[in-house]
Order: C-alpha cells, then sequence, then structure tokens
C-alpha cells in the first residue's frame, strides 16, 4: 500500500510540474505579474491591412507599458482561417494572441470544415477598433442619397451593378443587407480584392459599392467617389456630414465590423481580465486613438463579455446574410 501510494504522489507531482503555467496563472495574484516573457500576437490578415497596422500599434504600447515584448506574427491566408488555427491549437498561458476582424464569426457560415470550433475555441479578449464602412457611387451615378438608390433600383430592377471584395466578404454582405431591408434586386460583381473593387467603381463598371472607410477615404476627399452613408449605428467622426443608413430610410441597419484580440479556450480568466485593462487603457491614448482613426478605424472598448456577446449577434446577423446570398467558401 505505502509503495502505490508513493507512486500516486510522484505521479501527481509529475503532472504539476508537466504543466505549470496553466497552475500558476490561476493565481490572480500571479496575473498581475504578468506578462513574464514575450508574448506572440498572431495577426490572421497579412502585413499591411487595416489588422495588422491596428494590432501593431496596440502591440507596441502593450510593450511599452507591460515592459515586455509583445511581437506581431503574420499567419494570413484563407480569410483568416490559418491564423485562427494557429491560436486554437497553442497553450492557453496568455503568451499567444489571436488578432482577427468580423469575418472570424463569419467563416463557419462560409467554409464547409474549420479547423477549430469558433466559439469553444477562443476567449474573447477586448476589441481594438471598428472597420466603419461607407456606401459610395461613382459620382455620374445619378443617386446622391439612400432614397435615390431605393427608388431607382424599384423602378429599373437588376439595373445596377455594385462591387465587393469578394463573395461573401463584409462589402458584399453589407450589400445584401440592403437589398433585403429595401427590398430591391441589385446585380453583385465580386471582385478578388477591395483594391480591384475600388477600381471598377471609379471606372463606371460597377455604380456603387460600400467600401472600408480605409480604402475609399482618399478617393472620397479626391471627389473620385461620392459618400452616401455610413454603414455603422452612428455618424464617422472622419465623416461627420455624412448620414448613416439607419438615418437615410433603413431604420435599424448597422453594419459595424470590428478588429479584436482573442486567446486560446481555456486562458484564465485573470489574464483575460488583466490584458482587457490594459489594452482599454491603450485604446484610451491620444496618440493611439490618432493612429487608429488616420487607418480608417474608431477605438472601440468592451469587456469580455460584451465581446463574447458581440461576437453571438455578428454570428447569427451574418449568418441570416450568407444564407440569404448563398455565398461559399470551398
Amino acid at each position: 500500500m505505502k509503495i502505490t501510494l508513493r507512486i500516486q504522489l510522484v505521479a501527481l507531482l509529475l503532472a504539476v510540474l508537466a504543466a505549470p503555467a496553466a497552475w500558476l496563472w490561476c493565481d490572480p495574484a500571479a496575473a498581475q505579474s504578468y506578462p513574464v516573457k514575450p508574448v506572440r500576437v498572431v495577426v490572421a490578415w497579412p502585413p499591411g491591412g487595416s489588422n495588422d497596422m491596428a494590432g501593431r500599434v496596440v502591440a507596441l504600447k502593450l510593450s511599452q507599458v507591460t515592459g515586455q515584448s509583445f511581437f506581431i506574427d503574420n499567419r494570413s491566408g484563407a480569410a483568416g482561417t490559418i491564423g485562427a488555427d494557429v491560436v486554437a491549437k497553442s497553450p492557453p498561458d496568455g503568451y499567444t494572441l489571436l488578432v482577427h476582424s468580423t469575418t472570424h464569426v463569419g467563416n463557419p457560415w462560409l467554409y464547409k470544415k474549420l479547423p477549430y470550433d469558433t466559439f469553444k475555441d477562443f476567449a474573447p479578449v477586448a476589441l481594438i477598433a471598428s472597420q466603419p464602412g461607407v456606401l459610395v457611387a461613382n459620382p455620374s451615378f445619378p443617386a446622391k442619397t439612400v432614397k435615390d438608390l431605393i427608388a431607382l433600383a424599384k423602378a429599373k430592377p437588376k439595373s445596377i451593378n455594385f462591387g465587393s471584395s469578394g463573395n461573401g466578404s463584409l462589402p458584399h454582405l453589407s450589400m445584401a443587407l440592403i437589398e433585403q431591408m429595401a427590398d430591391v434586386d441589385l446585380v453583385h460583381i465580386p471582385y478578388k480584392g477591395g483594391g480591384p473593387a475600388i477600381t471598377a467603381l471609379l471606372s463606371g463598371e460597377t455604380q456603387v459599392m460600400v467600401a472600408t472607410l480605409a480604402s475609399a477615404m482618399a478617393q472620397i476627399q479626391a471627389g473620385r467617389l461620392r459618400a452616401i452613408a455610413a454603414t455603422s449605428g452612428k455618424r464617422l467622426k472622419a465623416l461627420p456630414d455624412v448620414p448613416t443608413l439607419a438615418e437615410s430610410g433603413l431604420p435599424g441597419y448597422d453594419m459595424n465590423a470590428w478588429m479584436g484580440i482573442l486567446a486560446p479556450a481555456a486562458t484564465p480568466k485573470e489574464i483575460v481580465d488583466r490584458l482587457n485593462g490594459e489594452i482599454t487603457r491603450v485604446l484610451q491614448m491620444p496618440d493611439v486613438v490618432q493612429q487608429l482613426t488616420a487607418q480608417g478605424g474608431e477605438p472601440w472598448i468592451m469587456t469580455p463579455e460584451q465581446f463574447a456577446e458581440r461576437m453571438a449577434e455578428d454570428y447569427q446577423k451574418y449568418g441570416k446574410l450568407i444564407k440569404l446570398t448563398g455565398a461559399t467558401i470551398e
């Protein structure tokens, strides 16, 4: 009996030593000393894009306020699913984080199978910023308001072309929601990215589209595109004179995309809360606000619980729109 008990005690000790991080980080006091080593921030999108730039702004500030390096690791491809899979399978110790966008909750509806569970395998940590969209038109297009657009579409169904950055993309779904709420029938022309879609709109190949503010702002300022309405629930700080779609005849319209930070699902709550607190502090710094705004984003502060609720709401909303459009990705 003594030998058996001794073996069991040794086995228990070895098990504890084999997973020190999980045991250590359950202690709230230990969470206060987090991080004690560099933190990898996996960005699920390529360098230079809005998610990458926002992630770098926040990571740099986190490095400064915590005294530990938060370094970017771009793992792009397959609409963010490659980077998400890396984080889903990483140790839940707070030292691997994910920067992703609203696409994260749309992917389960677009892909027949994912290598992870969008909700069960991740812990929402904090939002970084919104990715506001704006309904823009070629200046030669006669519609100057949402009501004009709806009237033209009703008078001549399927006579208006709208571009997007691809099937099932946020610009595509944003326009699909306009079609649904206004009960109009437009013609969708998907392109391989936001750049080609903007080019097609500038050339007159398409007449309207929903574009991210970051991709359209320069063209709006130059007068090469006309801003008709914002897709967010409130007016954009960068375009205060442009009404929202909700103000323009589609009450309740709100398609405000986000960029956020997630962790592996079993990351202790103490670590998640500590990260959320530090990110909240960073997002209130004037230089961070200025940098995010310059990139076409707006800082967006939420608790982990509020972020989880937002993810669940967007999952349902995007699911309905993706089913409506019939969009899929093999």
